[in-house]
């Protein structure tokens, strides 16, 4: 019996050293990266012109995904969306200067979510909504529930905005506006950025704790703003700029045509030639300064070997036209306007991967992020997990994505949905489509010039399509799981600015 008892505890002993000496699972981090007004006019989108190196870099070693949309091509909005994993119906949030809280109350956003799970959670830059340039050095309409630390970066295309070319005088934010600017990256408001994302990597390397480490560029929204050495690269006559006769305009909807020629943007219709070439080449000097704070991001994840254990999520808040359509900028349902970059990299995490058919809604970042991370997605989140495309592109989660606009003031406002599937795009304005639709065939016109929506042969498909997007539209305006307030929110006045770190230094 003693010879037994004794095999007995030598057994228990062995179990309780082997299991003692099985390495602890390390819980993923996530590095999210989320630039300003940057369309997929990229290198790995297949962009001949551009030179986005950096961005290249991180879609050999991820997913890159050629179908991903927005949910409202609007800064605010779109950031309330994604941030809560929330349709903008069930937000409420359709402004620009709206404080999430106002809205819904007792809603978890992505940081807040992994601040419960003991996360660090840290803000750099632009996140939620700041109107740009206008509210750089301050925190605009951010979320303090979301974060444990916060940095507003002030750089020196902030302190001289007097020197900055544009269309409409001292107007920089909603006017196509640029600058080839003297000095260095470091004291652009994205440099300090970056150099403050830096300082942050090196700080978690050496403690170890695990993060949600969010840094939102300011760039290349308007003012496009970035040092010479960038506008060297490009040459303005090697711009491409789309030729769009107006009689396009009585093709499609009203409201659409609207969209493209808002009356508000008068002086960015029908630019010269010249002058169009001039724009888009520093919108393409701006991209590629982004790109340049990208990579030095991720060679300070490489250098403290966090890649071996940091999610990272690279994209932007909405798409951009250049010239396309005959428009400038955004808020359109547009391919130009809704479609955005998205790259996923990290451990498990296929490498050099395009996945360019399976649409992707921006909501559906939060769920991945949980699924990726091993944390329980909230139940009111309508964002479907797409982790499972990151190991097998042949699966899908989604047969379309949705996004919506209103266009027009408070008298003559109408409400426009548009799905994309992997080839179509229906577009429906009015309710139930009382002020008409579009219907564009991706295999033969990617570029949707060409307005299917009356054409016979496709009738059956615009058919099938309306119901889908019916269905869409129902279940975007489904009150969410757990969430009992939901309030149509006001705008909010200019924020004051915060005098915290970092300072500018100039």
């Amino acid at each position: 019996m003693k010879h037994f008892r004794y095999l007995s505890m030598l057994t228990i002993g062995l179990v309780l050293m082997g299991s003692k000496s099985e390495p602890k699972k390390q819980n993923l981090n996530v590095l999210f990266i989320i630039a300003d007004d940057l369309n997929c006019d990229i290198g790995a989108y297949g962009n001949p012109t551009i030179k986005t190196p950096n961005i290249d870099r991180l879609a050999r070693n991820g997913v890159l995904f050629g179908n991903a949309h927005i949910q409202y091509p609007w800064c605010g909005p779109s950031r309330a969306s994604f941030m809560t994993g929330l349709y903008p119906d069930q937000t409420k949030v359709k402004q620009l200067r709206i404080n999430i809280r106002e809205a819904i109350p007792e809603v978890v956003t992505i940081g807040q979510k992994y601040r419960e799970e003991r996360y660090h959670s840290v803000r750099i830059g632009k996140i939620f909504h700041y109107h740009n340039p206008g509210h750089i050095g301050t925190s605009g309409n951010d979320d303090n529930y979301t974060w444990d630390q916060t940095v507003n970066p002030y750089g020196r295309d902030k302190l001289e905005e007097y020197k900055i070319n544009t269309l409409k005088p001292q107007r920089y934010g909603g006017t196509l506006s640029w600058l080839s600017a003297e000095g260095t990256d470091d004291e652009q408001t994205d440099g300090i950025g970056a150099n403050e994302t830096i300082e942050f990597l090196d700080k978690f390397a050496k403690s170890r704790e695990n993060f949600f480490l969010a840094f939102g560029l300011y760039r290349p929204h308007t003012p496009y703003v970035a040092p010479k050495k960038y506008y060297d690269m490009y040459d303005s006559n090697n711009m491409e700029i789309p030729e769009i006769s107006d009689r396009y305009l009585m093709t499609i909807p009203e409201p659409a045509a609207r969209s493209v020629r808002p009356p508000s943007k008068i002086e960015q219709h029908d630019l010269d030639k010249d002058l169009a070439k001039t724009i888009k080449k520093a919108y393409y000097a701006t991209t590629s300064f982004v790109d340049a704070q990208v990579g030095r991001v991720l060679d300070k994840l490489e250098e403290t070997g966090l890649d071996k254990n940091t999610i990272v999520v690279f994209t932007s808040d909405h798409g951009y036209h250049l010239g396309e359509h005959g428009h400038w900028m955004k808020r359109t349902l547009f391919d130009n306007g809704t479609r955005i970059p998205l790259i996923v990299s990290g451990p498990g995490i296929n490498k050099n991967e395009k996945i360019m058919d399976a649409p992707i809604e921006m909501i559906d970042i939060y769920p991945t992020l949980m699924d990726l991370t091993g944390k329980k997605t909230p139940s009111f989140v309508s964002g479907k997990s797409f982790a499972s495309l990151l190991k097998d592109s042949s699966k899908k989660v989604r047969k379309s994505a949705l996004t919506e606009l209103i266009i027009g003031s408070k008298d003559e406002m109408v409400q426009g949905y548009s799905i994309k599937t992997d080839r179509y795009r229906l577009t429906q304005w009015g309710e139930n489509g009382i002020d008409g639709y579009e219907l564009y065939d991706h295999k033969f016109d990617k570029s949707e010039l060409n307005n299917l929506a009356n054409v016979e042969d496709y009738r059956a498909l615009k058919d099938s399509l309306k119901k889908v997007i019916r269905d869409r539209i129902a279940d975007a305006r489904k009150i969410p799981d757990g969430i009992s307030q939901q309030n149509i929110p006001k705008e909010t006045g200019e924020p004051k600015p915060i005098y915290s770190q970092p300072k500018s230094k100039f």
